[in-house]
């Protein structure tokens, strides 16, 4: 099996989103860089709102897509559905995506996407090491994401801190409410605009 690994960008504070689920400024350097990223169905959906592709500093180049090309599924909750209409069934990396949700996908949506709705974190994370094989699962953070990390099924905690104080939000271990030990990082890159650590989850 892959790796289990719990990634986000995220704010200095630990926001991934404001109270009304606006990422802010999080997720420029995605688009503002010099060169061009991009992987599996990454061309079919416009991830940035207003029209770019994926286009990141040299410094983060090698990082993100190497962490892209070794996905093979992403796990994310309903509420991110939602907002972003599971990205029009075209997410960034990966060829599947496990939705935890106690709603069954909706009646029509995109029948030809890869797209599978689990009731629980414990069978959405073993569906998603199904079909992602020896590649990786990411599991957006967030409030399922922290769900995950407490049961135990996180490998690894990966962050992209991006320089903004947001005070409120959305928090990237959503309400996790008890200590979790992490190793020192084994990963620190940074970028313009982002900070990228990675960090194994103690046993």
């Amino acid at each position: 099996m892959g790796a289990v690994v719990m990634h986000n960008v995220v704010s200095v504070d630990g926001f991934i989103a404001d109270e009304n689920d606006d990422p802010g400024p999080l997720h420029e350097w995605y688009f503002s860089g010099d060169t061009p990223i991009g992987v599996g169905g990454g061309e079919g959906f416009d991830h940035s709102g207003v029209g770019s592709r994926f286009k990141v500093s040299g410094a983060s180049s090698g990082y993100v897509r190497s962490t892209w090309d070794s996905l093979g599924t992403i796990v994310m909750g309903r509420r991110l559905f939602d907002l972003v209409n599971g990205w029009e069934g075209h997410p960034p990396a990966g060829d599947h995506v496990v939705v935890v949700s106690h709603r069954p996908k909706p009646e029509g949506w995109h029948p030809e996407a890869s797209y599978h709705f689990v009731d629980g974190v414990a069978a959405g994370i073993a569906k998603a090491q199904e079909l992602a094989g020896e590649r990786t699962v990411a599991v957006n953070a967030g409030d399922v994401g922290g769900q995950i990390l407490a049961a135990g099924l996180v490998d690894e905690v990966a962050m992209d801190v991006v320089p903004v104080v947001f005070g409120s939000g959305r928090r990237y271990f959503g309400t996790i409410d008890r200590q979790h030990l992490l190793e020192d990082p084994d990963v620190v890159i940074r970028g313009d605009r982002v900070l990228h650590l990675r960090f194994k989850v103690r046993r």
